[in-house]
């Protein structure tokens, strides 16, 4: 899905430099996509994920940002999203003493209100926007959490899940060419919005 997206902007918006953090199927430590993004001084920084869950009966997109947890439930998400980096070598000193399963160690979160909430707002709400009105899916909406990733990038940043892979129709859906279209177009659509409204801001 992620390559879709990059086809279709590299396509459309000729002026528009799309960075992978990968291009195989392969795993990036969270620090190691932070650092791709950072250090491109990229404008906006779009994970995407597909989600897992105990209950199958569950499906749908939601779109997360930044901030605090609202609910024990988002708490948990991030815990099994951040929990990534215990894979990682060195993982305390690589990422600063963050203990994924600690609730204390999402306070640092807390303390630090993103400069780009606003803006990754936006972006979450044009794409959750897509996703329900045009591609079809059920939306779960946008979302606040404490994702490391998205604590770390220096910009406007989402993390985009584009359903639950426990929920097997949902996954057919996913697996499907058709489907990664679908899904592909509507994360397009909503960046081609979302840098229009930018741009005349500016």
């Amino acid at each position: 899905i992620a390559m879709k997206v990059g086809a279709y902007i590299e396509k459309n918006m000729p002026g528009v430099k799309v960075i992978y953090t990968r291009k195989k199927d392969v795993y990036l430590s969270l620090d190691e996509r932070a650092d791709i993004a950072n250090k491109a001084k990229a404008d906006l920084f779009i994970c995407i994920h597909a989600n897992a869950v105990s209950r199958e009966e569950i499906f749908g997109t939601e779109t997360y940002v930044m901030g605090l947890h609202k609910n024990e439930g988002n708490l948990d998400v991030a815990k099994r999203e951040n929990a990534v980096i215990l894979l990682d070598n060195n993982y305390q000193e690589r990422y600063e003493g963050f203990d994924p399963n600690s609730p204390e160690s999402y306070i640092l979160f807390s303390l630090a209100q993103s400069a780009f909430q606003e803006s990754s707002l936006k972006f979450a709400e044009k794409v959750e926007s897509q996703f329900k009105s045009r591609v079809g899916r059920r939306s779960h909406g946008v979302k606040q959490a404490g994702f490391w990733v998205l604590w770390r990038t220096a910009m406007p940043s989402v993390l985009i899940e584009v359903g639950f892979l426990t929920n097997k129709k949902e996954e057919r859906f996913l697996g499907e060419s058709n489907g990664q279209d679908l899904i592909a177009s509507g994360i397009y659509r909503a960046f081609k919005d979302y840098k229009t409204q930018v741009e005349a801001i500016n």
